[in-house]
């Protein structure tokens, strides 16, 4: 069997890189066609179905969405936040089902072919640790939502080193309160078996993403951004503590990952074509 999950991580990586050459034309005609709108969400859609379309030709990984996004979300933004638990935490939040300009940490925009779709795609790139970084970054989260797409933000700013959900940063949080768009929350769980923190390894897994109920941020000062920030980090813990224990794997027991089912069901995409083979 580890010879085997071996050979399909490898297969993994190959379909990945492929599915991310075959689509990167797509996604630069779209960008060139679509450069003057502010939202790019034509160039997102299409960067997002990258993410599906992998996930879904591999068979170790098995993905599940819990809940649905807002009713009005494919005309009103929100400030969509995560936990951050592995590298395969994007391939999972892609299949929601709504378009999202995400944040991303700006060395993966180094990195060949996929840095390429990512900036044509309209990610926002953030170097951690630099002020006018995050500056500039707000500034264009805020001028996607001011232009009526949601934004996708990591509040812990990184990968945890453990499964100890790190605090979340004010970012977000700030964001929301500026331009009044709601928080919605998702809570990942399941995916640190499958593309840990520094490692090429490719592991067998279910994994799950939950929608929680939207936080209004309509009311709200500048004052407010701790008590945002804590209660939407809270309402995710208690998510996760009910959700981790269906679908993580522990992290001694890696022979033990769960093998793949065939009832858990991809999120349909509500604005694009199922890429699912």
């Amino acid at each position: 069997m580890k010879i085997r999950d071996a050979a399909l991580g490898i297969y993994t990586h190959m379909e990945f890189g492929a599915c991310v050459t075959a689509f990167l034309p797509i996604i630069a005609a779209s960008h060139f066609r679509h450069r003057h709108d502010p939202t790019l969400r034509m160039p997102a859609r299409w960067a997002q179905r990258v993410g599906r379309a992998s996930s879904a030709l591999t068979p170790l990984w098995d993905f599940t969405i819990e809940g649905n996004g807002p009713p009005d979300i494919s005309n009103k933004p929100y400030v969509v936040v995560a936990n951050h638990e592995s590298q395969a935490d994007p391939f999972l939040l892609s299949c929601l089902p709504w378009d999202m300009r995400w944040v991303v940490k700006e060395e993966l925009f180094k990195i060949p072919v996929v840095g390429w779709a990512m900036s044509l795609g309209g990610e926002i790139p953030l170097r951690r640790g630099d002020g006018h970084s995050v500056r500039t970054m707000l500034a264009e989260c805020e001028r996607a939502i001011e232009a009526g797409i949601s934004v996708m933000i990591f509040p812990e700013g990184t990968l945890t080193k453990s499964r100890d959900t790190l605090a979340f940063r004010d970012g977000a949080f700030d964001l929301a309160i500026r331009t009044k768009a709601p928080v919605l929350p998702v809570v990942v769980a399941g995916t640190d078996s499958m593309l840990p923190r520094h490692s090429f390894w490719i592991g067998r897994g279910r994994a799950a993403a939950r929608i929680l109920p939207p936080i209004p941020t309509a009311h709200m000062t500048a004052g407010d951004i701790g008590t945002l920030r804590d209660g939407t980090r809270d309402a995710m813990m208690a998510a996760l503590a009910d959700l981790r224990p269906r679908y993580a794997v522990p992290r001694d027991h890696a022979s033990a990952r769960p093998a793949r089912t065939s009832a858990a069901a991809r999120s349909p995409d509500s604005t694009a074509p199922s890429m699912k083979p």
